[in-house]
């Protein structure tokens, strides 16, 4: 299953600690084509990978863009998958080139959840303006969330689910984020590709 844990610190004390550390994986679907993390050939201001399944081209799951834009998908588990409703990957690709704030965004998109099979969508705008991460589910609250400072776990259901999995790679996640300012960017990478590699429980 697809799994996101994140920390989101948007006014570090520390002038060399991060405002958003985020771990994710793509953990379904292997058999549609995409294309790896890039730029846009049409718009270098965006980095992200892109799905290439005919007829649901140029979505993506997860992206951020130079001015500080970001947004990130996952699937919501359900036992019936509608192919006659909209692809979801345009939700992350529309934020990443609309004007909208994130909590703006994700209103919009709120009023237009049922159109699509169930998802997460988190979008955050990082800016000198002050940092702001949003996040709606489309079978859980009717307005998005504004998220407050924190370390948060998201899969296939609604934001910090306590699966077992999910909640056991959170305290990995989490275990890692309090040395962050004391190792290498570097080694923080590799620390969070280890967590998202771990097969326990």
């Amino acid at each position: 299953m697809c799994i996101i844990f994140f920390k989101f610190n948007p006014r570090p004390v520390s002038k060399n600690a991060y405002r958003l550390i985020l771990a994710a994986n793509r953990d379904e679907l292997y058999h549609r084509p995409s294309k790896p993390a890039d730029f846009w050939e049409n718009n270098n201001e965006i980095l992200s990978g892109l799905d290439m399944e005919t007829g649901k081209e140029g979505g993506t799951w997860l992206g951020i863009t130079k001015r500080g834009k970001f947004a990130a998908l996952t699937n919501y588990l359900q036992p019936k998958i509608d192919i006659q409703v909209k692809g979801r990957g345009a939700l992350v690709a529309n934020f990443l080139t609309s004007d909208l704030d994130s909590f703006s965004y994700l209103k919009n998109v709120s009023a237009d959840g049922h159109l699509y099979n169930g998802f997460n969508l988190i979008a955050a705008d990082f800016n000198s303006s002050g940092d702001a991460m949003c996040y709606y589910g489309s079978r859980g609250a009717k307005e998005p969330l504004i998220l407050s400072p924190g370390v948060y776990g998201l899969s296939c259901s609604l934001l910090d689910t306590p699966w077992k999995k999910l909640e056991h790679g959170k305290k990995l996640f989490a275990d890692i984020i309090k040395k962050s300012q004391n190792i290498s960017r570097e080694d923080l990478v590799q620390e969070l590709i280890k967590v998202m590699n771990n097969e326990e429980p």
